[in-house]
């Protein structure tokens, strides 16, 4: 806007000023506005919440701390008995100022002006807004007195927590009514309606220190207060309450869709408190409450200290369906879903899809006995399976797998490489920092369930990985898409072997898997792995059907004390009841096979090709041409009385490409 247009726009707003208050008779005050609560509502339009806390208690003047009511004045508006609403000399500093940057960088408004904008016009700022609000004012001054005003605008005026009006102010941060104020708490008090979400003494008391030095400072130099009272009330320590927000349905979940706002708005909270706004989550407020309910029965048999998460996410397309942080808000607004903890053998997907997609199948074996490790700047590392033992014999990885063998585990960790490991976790979803040990593989690494849910995710729905999403629209009292998300999904893994490991995953819960005490509880198809760190300090299961994954954390928010039972035991009937109950009503389907993927019966001891005179075997998927050719000898050649001859191996080479330790220190972003 050129200079001459900036001066004709200002002499235009002047006339009509002019004209407003050259008016004889105006129209009467009509009946101001009230905060409208915003609403949080599920993936089906289903209230969660509604995010008010409109608390306000309207007091009158004598009520307030005279320091209050000087402090407010003395920063907001230092003329305020001098004008009769609109501070012509402030308003043309702010104009000049203005015209000079070419934009809005001072506001000149006065406390009535505030109070006319508080009551009766909505945040917008456009010239139409601003004539009304100069109308409005001049209205207010002619209607009340200076004392009336000023009772009404410390009413009205907004603090911060939720808190309108001084009263719930004082009471929100100092627990103590407006009329107790001291100096100090009055000057920090009046400094908050400039920016409240920034200069909240329970959340920024140094800020709020700052701005409070500001007030007294500006307080001295209009005499209302001397320098040593300043400087007394500077150092008068404070300690202001943090207030905790109480959400009925799914806190922690609705303190995620909050802490957005006050991310992305400089005025966030009060646009949930007073907007109307209405946002549409991914929440499923049924799953929700069956995720709550089945945390809570199982954790109620242990030790009523044990805490731990829940968290739904649908595969298809990243909705967060449910999400419980612990036990109970009141006690703890800590979101354990979004704590990073060791995940134990939880984590052991991601190796054998790194192996799966280098070349190995469900049938190649590895040996589990003894074995050790040098390491650079650190003692040897020999790994050894649950509870110190070994087994002395070769598995399959789909049997290695089931259950959980850490021996087999860091074996193949060694063939891929811990860098592939890492890889594949990020490119399913996994973005916490990981150390490129080959223990990772045994999950020695932090993550949150959130991630695990979302990376596990990645698998249920044939290698597309889908970002987690929290909110789908937010619109405005007036209906208008403020913001809108969609799902985002890209493919990271190719459906064959996504599939593979999803059937590995299977046997978990059937016979001889860690969690396979569940298998009676949840009747649909189902993938899934166990996770317990070493010293039993955490308990995981991390599962997921065709519609719907989750993960399910266990643990102390002590360290130091032990959760004492396997993931098998207690974190699993948590995710099989929620399952259960969660997908009651929904068709039972299984995963579907991609084309280019066969079925073989296969030994367990050796992975061939099972025969009809061979006794232990199992079911394993392969990528088309991988699966075994050779038959299973080790049974029938026992048969013929040779018990001591040797188990014939695997003489499939190991695939190219891999057996590289790459080994190192380094924590990998």
């Amino acid at each position: 806007m050129s200079r001459k247009n900036r001066f004709l726009l200002f002499m235009g707003f002047i006339i009509i000023l002019n004209i407003l208050v050259g008016c004889g008779s105006m129209a009467p005050l009509e009946p101001p506005d009230v905060p409208t609560p915003s609403r949080i509502v599920d993936a089906n339009n289903k209230l969660i919440t509604t995010v008010s806390q409109v608390n306000t208690i309207p007091v009158k003047l004598d009520q307030i701390s005279p320091y209050m009511q000087q402090a407010i004045v003395a920063i907001e508006d230092d003329r305020f008995y001098q004008h009769h609403g609109i501070d012509f000399r402030g308003l043309a500093r702010a104009m000049y100022q203005n015209l000079r940057a070419g934009q809005i960088t001072q506001g000149g408004s006065t406390i009535t002006q505030q109070l006319a904008k508080n009551l009766y016009l909505g945040p917008e700022r456009t010239l139409g807004r601003k004539i009304k609000e100069l109308y409005y004012t001049l209205q207010l001054e002619r209607t009340y007195t200076k004392k009336e005003i000023l009772n009404m605008y410390l009413n009205h005026v907004y603090f911060g927590q939720g808190a309108y009006g001084v009263e719930a102010a004082a009471r929100t941060y100092f627990d103590k009514p407006a009329k107790d104020l001291t100096l100090a708490e009055s000057a920090m008090l009046a400094g908050l309606p400039r920016a409240p979400s920034y200069y909240a003494p329970s959340t920024n008391l140094k800020g709020a220190k700052e701005r409070q030095a500001i007030v007294l400072n500006r307080m001295v130099e209009l005499g209302m207060i001397s320098a040593q009272q300043a400087r007394q009330a500077k150092a008068e320590p404070i300690e202001a309450k943090a207030k905790t927000e109480h959400f009925q349905q799914a806190p922690y979940f609705v303190a995620e869709v909050i802490k957005h706002f006050k991310q992305k708005y400089a005025n966030g909270m009060e646009m949930l408190y007073s907007s109307g706004l209405t946002i549409q989550t991914t929440l499923d407020i049924d799953l929700q409450r069956t995720a709550e309910r089945a945390l809570s029965q199982v954790l109620n048999k242990f030790n009523p200290e044990i805490n731990g998460a829940l968290v739904a996410i649908d595969p298809k397309n990243g909705y967060i369906k449910a999400m419980v942080g612990g036990r109970d808000w009141q006690q703890s607004q800590f979101n354990r879903a979004l704590a990073r903890s060791q995940p134990g053998s939880a984590f052991k997907p991601f190796l054998y899809t790194a192996a799966i997609d280098a070349g190995y199948t469900a049938a190649s074996t590895v040996m589990c006995d003894p074995v050790t490790y040098p390491q650079s700047g650190a003692p040897p590392y020999t790994p050894t399976d649950h509870g110190g033992g070994y087994h002395y014999r070769q598995f399959t990885l789909k049997e290695a797998l089931a259950i959980s063998d850490n021996v087999v585990a860091v074996k193949l960790a060694d063939m891929v490489g811990p860098g592939a490991i890492i890889r594949y976790a990020r490119e399913m979803g996994i973005e916490s920092p990981l150390r490129s040990y080959l223990s990772l593989a045994l999950g020695t690494s932090e993550v949150t369930p959130l991630e695990m849910a979302s990376a596990y995710g990645t698998l249920a729905n044939g290698g597309i990985r889908t970002k987690p999403l929290y909110i789908l629209k937010v619109t405005d009292s007036n209906g208008r898409v403020l913001e809108e998300y969609s799902p985002k999904l890209s493919r990271v893994l190719d459906a064959k072997v996504a599939y593979i490991v999803t059937d590995m995953l299977k046997a978990v819960t059937k016979p001889g898997g860690t969690a396979a005490q569940i298998s009676w509880q949840v009747k649909r198809p189902v993938a899934g792995k166990t996770g317990t760190t070493e010293k039993d300090t955490n308990a995981w299961f991390v599962g997921y059907s065709p519609e719907l994954v989750a993960a399910v954390y266990v643990g102390y928010d002590d360290k130091n004390k032990k959760v004492g039972v396997t993931g098998g035991e207690i974190a699993a009937p948590i995710w099989a009841q929620f399952m259960q109950e969660g997908l009651k009503d929904v068709e039972v389907r299984d995963f579907a096979v991609p084309d280019g993927v066969v079925k073989e019966e296969i030994c367990t001891n050796d992975g061939l090709k099972a025969t009809p005179l061979s006794s232990r075997t199992m079911e394993a998927y392969f990528i088309s041409g991988t699966e075994p050719k050779v038959p299973c000898l080790g049974d029938w050649w026992n048969q013929l009385g040779n018990p001591d001859q040797p188990p014939v191996e695997s003489t499939e080479p190991p695939p190219a490409g891999v057996g590289e330790i790459g080994q190192g220190v380094e924590t990998v972003p």
